[in-house]
């Protein structure tokens, strides 16, 4: 749960980033925010759930 919200977090002060710089406009932006959230409610989800995790388990293993 931690990692999800962080990560939709992280995701979400990027789109404002974007949006407010001019790479990416407000329409093509809530078409990326609907399209993600459809794909949550598809069978594709837990494949992505599971390969987000393993990146984070990956970046969580690295020590510097």
């Amino acid at each position: 749960m931690a990692i999800s919200l962080s990560v939709v977090l992280m995701l979400a002060i990027i789109l404002v980033v974007l949006i407010r710089g001019g790479s990416i406009k407000p329409g093509p932006a809530i078409v990326a925010a609907l399209f993600g959230f459809f794909l949550a409610s598809t069978g594709m989800a837990p494949s992505i759930n599971r390969f987000m995790n393993s990146i984070a388990e990956t970046i969580n293993q690295i020590s510097f």
